[in-house]
């Protein structure tokens, strides 16, 4: 039977689910994938060409939007590919919000990124350094510190430090270790197999890695590793991830990569997703 309370019931359902009262459901906003992103601002600037790095192409348009509508980046650069121009420009946004230093070298980092893109998009698969901590009486961050240990359980040895990370007194690096997620590893009494096997064990977590010699350069024979992603690198950190993606040596002559072959290329984050 129809009553008068039935109809007041039915009523007020469709006003709930359906009236004017009814909150209108916002349209999600689309997503930045982190991951993605620093991928292309480390390897982007040291190509010869635009090319796009694969899988960033969205993400970067997203952010090289956000940083046109602020007055940053010119239309022309508005393209997908994470370049100089670019670089300058999110640089430039940093010191806006009153970073400086390696808070401003126009590698993103999370909490920048989230700024620009209120409103406007939402950031996915965040990377963070962590905090800086000391790992066998040098300075590291958490991240490095992880990925060093994790190294060192696949290749079931200790590896000794001989520089670490946010350290500006090291000349002969050209900066590198002004930032996170640098190391310098001593090969003391390694053979030249287990010198192999340590940096293809670095690769495999996320390092880019390589034996250094004195004909190389002003210093004696170790390993130097920089942390992929780490966006607490130093420029020349940056360069050098960048480089080793390219096949690269790291070195200002940009030779031929002469450390072992891994494939694919994982960040830390990529590693830790196939455990």
């Amino acid at each position: 039977m129809i009553t008068r309370r039935s109809l007041l019931v039915a009523a007020g359902a469709a006003v709930a689910t359906a009236g004017p009262l009814a909150r209108p459901v916002a349209a999600a906003l689309p997503q930045i994938d982190m991951e993605a992103l620093i991928k292309a601002a480390q390897i982007d600037p040291r190509r010869a060409d635009t090319a796009i790095t694969a899988g960033a192409k969205d993400s970067v348009l997203l952010m090289e939007r956000a940083l046109q509508a602020r007055g940053l980046l010119s239309a022309t650069y508005v393209d997908g590919h994470f370049g100089t121009s670019t670089v300058a420009a999110y640089a430039a946004y940093q010191r806006s919000l009153g970073y400086t230093g390696l808070d401003a070298t126009g590698l993103p980092g999370p909490s920048s990124l989230r700024l620009l893109g209120e409103g406007r998009y939402t950031v996915v698969r965040a990377i963070s350094p962590g905090s800086v901590v000391t790992l066998r009486g040098f300075q590291v961050n958490t991240r490095t510190r992880a990925m060093l240990l994790e190294a060192e359980r696949l290749l079931g040895r200790q590896l000794s430090i001989t520089q670490g990370s946010y350290n500006t007194g090291v000349g002969a690096s050209a900066g590198t270790h002004d930032g996170g997620g640098a190391l310098d590893l001593s090969v003391s009494g390694l053979s030249s197999a287990t010198r192999t096997d340590v940096l293809r064990r670095l690769r495999t977590v996320g390092f880019a890695a390589w034996l250094r010699t004195p004909s190389q350069g002003d210093w004696g024979y170790h390993i130097h590793a920089i942390a992929l992603a780490d966006t607490d690198q130093s420029t020349g950190a940056q360069n050098q991830a960048g480089d080793y993606y390219l096949g690269r040596n790291g070195l200002a002559n940009r030779g031929p990569d002469d450390g072992p072959a891994v494939s694919p290329k994982r960040t830390w984050e990529e590693y830790q997703r196939t455990l």
